[in-house]
């Protein structure tokens, strides 16, 4: 069985806990991995290993730290594929899923390797009298990130690039659900000529992440997952003096007005709610469905889910892959059982799904429920898994009052013909990103990403222009110089004479 390390100081570093977690094969069930867990002593060698790095990076030119990343960049292009497979073997998603996964991680590599742009400062001449200001961005120091399970790819570079473009150096602890994907991003950060220690990854479960957020030597925290390991991350990064943005859950609302195009609508909600098995955070979960649309739409996506395709990620037939563990699987189903007896109808259960072959796998079909009452489980909780709620208002008003009860803020969506509809949601919407007649509105690379109430904990979102801020600090130079004309008598600034 092979045995994951942690990268530290530009190399792979075996673990000295004497503790492993298991890494599965969800398609199959099966154990393939062996991952080091690390202790305290071992994050602190990654931050000491940065901390050294960084005494050399933070002062180096940005033309030498952008020439590394355009050369990381290639690599990735290079290695997509590599990446992609194992992203679908230790998460599940399919391949189609894990490639676009690593295309959007890129994205933010490209804005990183554009940093000179973003970190030009600014400079006001003549304020007063032979007096200068300018305003400029410096690094922080050591930074961290911690990521999730559901994009073991995509996350990690929506932090770490942009981070070491402006300066920093970088300690990365990913998921121990689905590791590989952060050593070989590591690693390829090596080959395309990052200095040792600028880049670390280490391994490991609540201890490792405990000892970030208190580490001395750790000036900012990056997290993604859910809302109350956000609220943890933020309340104790904070409490030891740390920068922090800590990205929760969510609980995404699509509203469909009447005028819309319902079978457009359809095709949204089941890309939306079930692409990647439902494991994002971006997902649509609760559909709003106003006046006479509901009946109609929610036959249309019921006839669209039947045709799903479940299967292996590596088989390309497939559209949708297994769960990322059993125990995940099993919460997940649980929400689908319990819930008719809490007065929602339940229009597919897919909870007994299997496929051939792959009997151990963590399987679970598409549940649809419709007429979800807001008390309801399934309604309230992020289940994080392929289970779409309906849910009924009778107007546009109600729909929006709904969506806007919700103590989750992260994105939404509104579909609809009316433009003066569309343009009355995306000022009353409560939540960091909205979508019009796009399912799931998440940003460019060169705008940020982030939610608003328990979806975000913290006052930067991530990566665009939020993200350069957050892993920089401004310092303004006020310069004032004497004129030479000014010299005291007897001084003369011109050249030497000879004679």
């Amino acid at each position: 069985m092979k045995t994951l390390d942690h990268w530290i100081d530009g190399k792979a570093v075996a673990g000295t806990s004497g503790a492993y977690g298991p890494v599965t094969d969800p398609a199959t069930g099966a154990q393939t991995t062996r991952v080091a867990l690390a202790s305290a002593e071992e994050v602190d060698a990654a931050v000491a290993a940065a901390r050294a790095a960084y005494a050399t990076w933070g002062t180096s030119s940005l033309a030498a730290r952008t020439s590394v990343l355009f050369r990381y960049r290639e690599l990735l292009v290079a290695h997509r594929e590599e990446i992609a497979r194992l992203i679908t073997a230790e998460h599940g998603k399919v391949h189609s899923d894990a490639l676009g996964e690593v295309a959007r991680g890129l994205e933010i590599v490209e804005l990183a390797c554009g940093i000179t742009t973003q970190l030009k400062g600014e400079l006001s001449t003549q304020v007063s009298n032979r007096v200068d200001v300018a305003a400029i961005r410096q690094p922080l120091g050591v930074v961290a990130g911690i990521t999730p399970f559901n994009f073991p790819a995509m996350v990690p570079m929506w932090m770490f690039p942009l981070a070491i473009a402006c300066g920093n150096t970088f300690v990365l602890k990913p998921s121990e659900k689905d590791p590989s994907a952060a050593n070989l991003l590591a690693s390829l950060a090596a080959e395309a000529g990052l200095p040792a220690g600028v880049l670390n990854v280490v391994h490991g479960d609540r201890a490792a992440v405990d000892r970030l957020l208190e580490h001395p030597d750790v000036a900012a925290v990056s997290f993604v997952g859910s809302t109350p390991v956000a609220r943890h991350i933020h309340a104790t990064a904070s409490a030891n003096g740390k920068r922090v943005q800590a990205l929760g859950g969510a609980k995404n609302h699509m509203l469909v007005l009447p005028d819309a195009d319902l079978d457009a609508a359809a095709d949204a909600a089941v890309s939306a709610a079930y692409g990647s098995a439902g494991e994002r955070c971006m997902a649509v979960s609760a559909v709003v469905a106003v006046g006479a649309a509901g009946d109609a739409l929610v036959e249309k996506i019921r006839e669209r889910a039947e045709k799903i395709r479940i299967g292996p990620g590596d088989d390309p037939a497939s559209e949708m892959g297994p769960l990322i563990t059993k125990a995940h699987r099993d919460k997940v189903a649980s929400y689908v059982w319990g819930a008719a007896e809490q007065g929602c109808e339940v229009v597919l259960d897919g909870t007994g799904h299997t496929v051939d072959g792959y009997e151990n796998g963590h399987w679970i079909g598409l549940s649809l429920l419709d007429k979800v009452p807001t008390g309801s489980d399934a309604y309230r909780d992020e289940i994080f898994g392929p289970v779409l709620c309906v849910l009924r208002a009778a107007t546009y008003e109600d729909g929006v009052a709904l969506i806007n009860a919700s103590p989750y803020g992260n994105g939404t969506a509104i579909f609809t013909r009316d433009g003066g509809a569309a343009r009355r949601f995306q000022l009353e919407a409560e939540a960091g990103m909205v979508g019009i007649n796009v399912p799931i509105p998440v940003p460019v690379g060169y705008h940020s990403f982030g939610g608003w109430k328990d979806s975000l904990f913290g006052d930067h979102h991530i990566y665009g222009n939020d993200g350069v801020h957050f892993y920089t600090r401004g310092k303004v130079v006020t310069t004032r110089w004497p004129d030479p004309a000014d010299a005291p008598a007897g001084v003369d600034l011109g050249f030497p004479r000879n004679h």
